[in-house]
């Protein structure tokens, strides 16, 4: 095994994990009970908070750093052609990657402290609905199904969360 296909092995031991967070994210009822917007920057939105709850997680427990690690990675991976595929050109996609990742940054900190606080509310305002609140209905709808996709997690040892199971 080569240097740089250790740390691809490495990645693909998250593979499972994040292909079980882009399905939980597209999951038909954070649009419509949860009112998120259909849209690209909805389904980024979206992706990006429940990735934020499993790698909160990770974070949590030593032995699911370098995991964490490996699932932002894999997020680039999956933003990188998703970015071409819109047409971004191949100089700017870095740009926009980069950004990205600032962005799923300031989300984890911002639902971190909201987790702290006892209410996403204001996080997911700001950042899963860009300034602009839905209706009271959806916006208790996704802190309840985000916060429960949190305490799922929690309960889960590291080793089957990286395995992909969400509970």
């Amino acid at each position: 095994m080569g240097f740089f296909d250790r740390f691809k092995a490495k990645r693909d031991e998250t593979a499972a994990l994040y292909r079980a967070v882009v399905e939980r994210a597209r999951a038909p009822y954070w649009y419509v009970e949860g009112g998120v917007p259909d849209t690209i920057d909805g389904r980024f939105d979206m992706i990006a908070a429940v990735l934020a709850m499993v790698m909160l997680r990770l974070e949590s427990d030593p032995a699911g750093n370098a995991a964490a690690t490996h699932l932002a990675e894999a997020f680039v991976d999956d933003i990188d052609p998703q970015l071409r595929e819109i047409g971004i050109g191949d100089l700017m996609v870095g740009k926009h990657v980069g950004r990205m990742m600032g962005m799923l940054g300031g989300r984890l900190g911002a639902y971190r402290e909201g987790i702290a606080a006892g209410e996403l509310k204001p996080a997911l305002i700001r950042n899963l609905y860009r300034g602009e609140a839905p209706a009271d209905s959806a916006l208790a709808h996704v802190e309840r199904e985000l916060l429960a996709l949190r305490a799922a997690v929690a309960s889960l040892a590291i080793d089957r969360l990286i395995a992909g199971d969400l509970a």
